[in-house]
């Protein structure tokens, strides 16, 4: 079933929608999901949760794509799940490992200058990235984004992971450098 159908279902408020997504993304959803939890069962949970918040926000949200509307609520009600067990620093999944590859070009830290500027390095990364090349655009999305592991990113690019590990690291070191000259500390 087309994507506009199924928006249009939740507008209607037909419960056949969820049913139609379930379907069509159930198992991109899970994926997402045991990407970062590394669990199955909490991995269902937060696409059964995802399944209600959409329900919940559509309308008033009517999104141009769904996929990506529903992924992003994934992997927002995941970290939820993980932060709230308390598992990011004890337990070694794919997000763990993920954000600590990234701890060497993007800056941490919780002071509230920090907060504030979140959404400056938001748009900075944003720029960064708009202006490399496809390949290493799509496989740092797909590795720091959705949170493949090496081995899956290099198969769906159809690279060695070596090849994918190499582009990669110059992938953060070049966004590093790109982030310093715009002022961020890292």
């Amino acid at each position: 079933m087309q994507d506009d159908r199924i928006v249009a279902m939740y507008w209607q408020r037909d419960e056949t929608a969820i049913r139609e997504t379930e379907k069509k993304y159930g198992h991109y959803l899970l994926k997402i999901a045991q990407n970062i939890l590394s669990d199955t069962e909490d991995s269902k949970e937060s696409v059964n949760d995802t399944y209600m918040k959409a329900w919940n926000s559509i309308p008033p949200h009517k999104p141009c794509a769904l996929s990506s509307y529903l992924g992003k609520i994934t992997r927002q009600t995941s970290i939820d799940i993980l932060r709230k067990k308390g598992r990011i620093k004890r337990h070694a999944s794919e997000y763990a490992v993920s954000l600590s590859e990234l701890d060497d070009c993007i800056p941490g830290g919780s002071t509230t200058e920090q907060d504030v500027d979140m959404h400056l390095l938001a748009d900075a990364i944003n720029s960064y990235l708009g202006n490399i090349s496809q390949d290493a655009r799509t496989t740092f999305v797909q590795r720091y984004y959705y949170l493949d592991s090496i081995k899956e990113t290099a198969a769906c690019h159809g690279m060695s992971e070596a090849k994918v590990k190499s582009l990669l690291y110059r992938t953060r070191q070049g966004l590093k450098s790109y982030l310093e000259q715009e002022g961020f500390d890292v």
